[in-house]
């Protein structure tokens, strides 16, 4: 495994370390956000998915001799593009910015310099040095939610999380879009290698109160309650994640009036 050089206060933790591809995760912020540092074994580039923080991850591959070439982002969240501008200032005009076209629906205007523009539920291409993922359009949590798939990894954003998924009353977020996209998706990880990884956009308790950051494929398709509620009118009905009676339900609203 990879022995990486240690922030100052907060390390990431290694995920995966194989010949073609090293993979960090870290938690930042108070909204329990995970990270994820991709990293090309062959070329040392580098990209930071939905970065919170774009100082802490140009320090943690200038301490171990990597180069972040670009970030990826699963959707347009604060909490998801909070580190994104002071990434692409200290990256400098090599930097690139990835973000499906669609985001721009519920008013993205931050920087960009590539748009992804596959049509919902299906994917196109993205590199990183040698390593080849596909990005899927997965809607439902805002209408250009990305999820990334390739390497023995699901980097899947808000979309879908360990135990169940996101949610789908904020601005732009689409419950029938979603449940749709579960479908997409539980299709395309039946194609998986059954150890492959789920990397979710937030750590979350399951059911029995653990709090894992990862879980593979297999155990997501037997245990999520999304996925396993997907096909079942009454059962999807019955989830109570898709909706919450909160001060951002109440701004969501808000902003549907005015537009």
């Amino acid at each position: 495994m990879a022995c990486v050089n240690p922030m100052p206060n907060h390390s990431p933790k290694v995920i995966l370390d194989n010949d073609e591809i090293i993979v960090l995760q870290a938690q930042l912020g108070e909204w329990d956000n995970l990270n994820h540092l991709l990293i090309c074994k062959k070329t040392k580039d580098a990209v930071i998915v939905d970065p919170f923080d774009g100082k802490y991850w140009h320090d943690i591959c200038n301490n171990n001799g990597w180069k972040l070439r670009s970030a990826w982002l699963t959707h347009s969240h604060w909490d998801h593009t909070k580190g994104v501008e002071q990434a692409k200032q200290i990256g400098g005009e090599d930097f690139k910015i990835f973000i499906h076209q669609k985001e721009k629906e519920r008013g993205w205007e931050g920087p960009h310099t590539n748009l992804f523009t596959c049509a919902e539920m299906s994917d196109e291409q993205v590199v990183i040095g040698q390593l080849k993922f596909s990005a899927h359009c997965t809607p439902g949590h805002t209408p250009g939610h990305t999820t990334f798939i390739g390497h023995g990894l699901v980097l899947s954003g808000d979309c879908l999380f360990l135990g169940r998924c996101g949610r789908c009353d904020l601005f732009g977020g689409d419950e029938d879009k979603q449940r749709q996209t579960l479908r997409y998706l539980k299709r395309v990880l039946t194609t998986l290698e059954s150890d492959d990884i789920v990397l979710p956009g937030h750590q979350y308790a399951l059911e029995d109160g653990t709090l894992p950051t990862t879980m593979k494929v297999e155990e997501l398709l037997l245990s999520n309650a999304a996925i396993l509620a997907v096909d079942d009118d009454r059962a999807w009905s019955l989830l109570e994640f898709l909706a919450f009676d909160d001060s951002m339900a109440k701004k969501a609203r808000r902003q549907r009036k005015r537009t």
